[in-house]
């Protein structure tokens, strides 16, 4: 398991601890679907929040 210091985890490592893609996870996040992180339109530009511990929550990893 990665250890994040409370920081948040990147889609990249998400992605891979999921065995998912990592647009599986933008996606998710943009439409509010996956319930472990945030994801906000500034400007143009997507920007990504990712609890470690709602994520290991959802992935059974605790």
């Amino acid at each position: 398991m990665t250890e994040t210091n409370g920081k948040s985890l990147s889609v990249q490592e998400a992605a891979e601890l999921l065995n998912k893609s990592k647009q599986f996870i933008r996606i998710g996040l943009q439409r509010g679907i996956l319930p472990f992180g945030s994801a906000v339109k500034l400007s143009t530009k997507w920007t990504y929040y990712i609890s470690p511990t709602r994520f290991y929550d959802y992935a059974g990893m605790r």
